[in-house]
């Protein structure tokens, strides 16, 4: 039979464990940063809310399309997308680490999947011209970039007149960003919210870059 020594012990070893666990997680989330690639093996976990088929259902990739991934991390979405879009569409994965990079390229090579042009690249600084791609997502990134608002810029100015925008969000991510505060955020650069799928803790958006909103803007 265990003692109450013994429980109080292990009651207070896990609560200092949580403590430390919520500690961490706060000062990561006032510190954003992309997860270390030492830490790569955890991105890949399975994602009950955010899975591939529902990303897919809500990006919609199309065969031929030119699509950005901003984030990749080890490609956990990136070979669907690819695959979704051949045989002639392109999808260019920007990651910030250049490790994350050659992961991927090397993933992407085992799977068969050449139509995807890994990239190290800036989220506040796309290397890409205006009006580039027809959809562009980023999944459980958005928070770990330093400055949100320049990054939404660059995501609002790469997409073509008629381009789409999905972000996916999900907790226990501590860079989570909540859906209300995220799409006032996007339709203030005149995106138009389309559809969301998901819960309150786990979910995916997507915006779309009506011509109409674009040429308002290019008139002020």
């Amino acid at each position: 039979m265990v003692s109450r020594r013994t429980v109080r012990a292990i009651a207070a070893l896990l609560g200092l464990t949580l403590l430390a666990g919520l500690g961490y997680a706060l000062r990561w989330r006032s510190n954003p940063s992309p997860c270390p690639y030492a830490q790569r093996h955890a991105i890949d976990f399975p994602r009950p809310v955010i899975t591939r088929s529902r990303l897919r259902d809500v990006l919609k990739p199309q065969p031929s399309e030119r699509l950005l991934e901003v984030g990749p991390g080890t490609g956990y979405y990136t070979g669907m997308v690819a695959r979704a879009i051949e045989p002639s569409g392109t999808l260019h994965a920007v990651d910030v680490q250049s490790e994350m990079v050659e992961h991927v390229r090397t993933r992407m090579r085992q799977e068969g999947n050449p139509n995807v042009e890994p990239i190290r690249g800036d989220a506040r600084s796309l290397p890409y011209p205006d009006d580039t791609f027809d959809a562009a997502y980023l999944i459980l990134v958005l928070g770990e970039i330093p400055d949100q608002e320049r990054a939404l810029d660059e995501l609002e100015r790469v997409l073509k007149p008629d381009g789409r925008l999905v972000i996916g969000e999900s907790l226990p991510d501590p860079h989570f960003v909540g859906f209300e505060g995220l799409r006032r955020r996007v339709e203030q650069r005149g995106l138009t919210f389309d559809a969301r799928v998901g819960t309150r803790v786990g979910y995916f958006t997507r915006f779309d870059a009506g011509i109409s909103d674009r040429s308002a803007d290019s008139v002020e």
